[in-house]
């Protein structure tokens, strides 16, 4: 049986999973819970990181997300979701490391000729960087000496120093690194088995990894497709046949619905009442630059994003822009300027209600550091 539903209705429901919306829950989430319920938050520009944060939360830390990577070691930062820099719980970044490497892009010639790499080379770096990586944090600078010391190739060291790091996300994917403590102004990077408390001996089994990292997808980004989640997860290339038997073996926890607009959709069936039961938004908000609630779902969601503003908020070189949202959808983009959020709207929304969005925001902006250099480097 076929669930029906609207996506004034999903979106206002995503706006609550996802602690944008009220009501709060009883106990205010830490940072560690806002990157658990949306499976991660995109760090590589870390004041939106931060704002993403800050904008689901009634009492903003801002030593908080740093308390949580650098002291308790409860969060993690690395390369996960779609090759980008993300904020995770550091307790499901082996379920994450082992679904994503069910995809080894670096074993692909033509990734390899455009990174300027042989097969060997890169196999060569999978080997050394777990064994540069002892008990002590190290900068890129040391990292790559080391390698090159272990493999005796000069050649790594241009590579192994490119401002995206190509050649250490495959390690990030094999649970092999992760990012360590800023120190004297630079990145550092760890071995998440020495650096993560609880990291387990083995990976866990792809099969279960992957089931649970879609169960989470689908608790704050769902009601969605098998499409919609390879798009979040891989950007759209996983194996085919890896991703039908993650949904086989979650199909007996998922319900399909139809959102009207000719898409079945699957939503986890214990949350069906509640979607049910959810009334469209008619709250304005405004949301940071690359935000997990515009980032979970595909760029060509017309009940998301409209298709005529989709050029303002998907932009060139993968940047997402901050937006209004309005019922849920895109309504508008705005971007900070000297503390103020600088709002242009696509669509008419209630005043009263943008100048509430616009006061929240700029308060929260009032609450989040500048971008460190450290932080800018990587």
């Amino acid at each position: 049986m076929t669930t029906s539903l609207t996506w004034p209705q999903i979106l206002a429901w995503r706006l609550r999973r996802q602690f944008v919306a009220g009501p709060r829950p009883s106990a205010e989430p830490d940072v560690v819970a806002v990157a658990r319920r949306l499976c991660g938050v995109q760090a590589q520009v870390a004041s939106s990181a931060r704002l993403a944060v800050a904008v689901r939360s009634a009492r903003p830390d801002p030593a908080e997300p740093d308390r949580a990577l650098w002291d308790a070691r409860t969060l993690a930062k690395t390369w996960v979701m779609r090759g980008t820099l993300h904020l995770v719980p550091s307790d499901t970044l082996p379920d994450l490391c082992s679904a994503l490497g069910t995809l080894r892009f670096w074993e692909k010639g033509s990734w390899q000729r455009g990174h300027g790499v042989t097969a060997a080379e890169i196999e060569a770096v999978i080997d050394a960087v777990p064994r540069a990586l002892g008990d002590k944090p190290l900068t890129r600078e040391e990292l790559v000496d080391a390698v090159v010391e272990v493999t005796g190739d000069g050649h790594l060291r241009q590579a192994l120093t490119s401002g995206w790091g190509a050649l250490l996300k495959p390690l990030s994917r094999l649970g092999e690194l992760c990012y360590g403590p800023p120190r004297g102004g630079r990145v550092t990077f760890a071995a998440p088995s020495r650096w993560l408390p609880g990291w387990p001996a083995e990976p866990p089994p792809q099969e279960e990894a992957g089931v649970r990292v879609a169960r989470a997808f689908f608790g704050a980004h769902g009601p969605a497709t098998p499409e919609m989640f390879d798009k979040w997860l891989f950007g759209g290339v996983a194996r085919k046949a890896v991703l039908k038997a993650w949904f086989r073996d979650l199909a007996p926890e998922l319900t399909e619905v139809d959102a009207g607009d000719g898409r079945t959709l699957l939503a986890l069936t214990e949350h069906l009442d509640g979607l049910a039961a959810t009334r469209p938004s008619e709250e304005v908000h405004l949301l940071p630059g690359f935000d997990p609630y515009i980032l979970g779902a595909p760029r060509d969601l017309e009940p998301l994003i409209p298709a005529a503003v989709k050029a303002k908020v998907s932009r060139q070189a993968g940047w997402i822009s901050p937006v209004v949202l309005y019922g849920g959808r895109v309504a508008g983009v705005w971007r900070p300027e000297r503390g103020r959020a600088v709002v242009e709207l696509f669509e008419p929304v209630p005043g009263a209600a943008l100048d509430r969005a616009v006061a929240l925001v700029e308060s929260r902006l009032a609450a989040v550091p500048a971008e460190t250099a450290e932080e800018a480097e990587a």
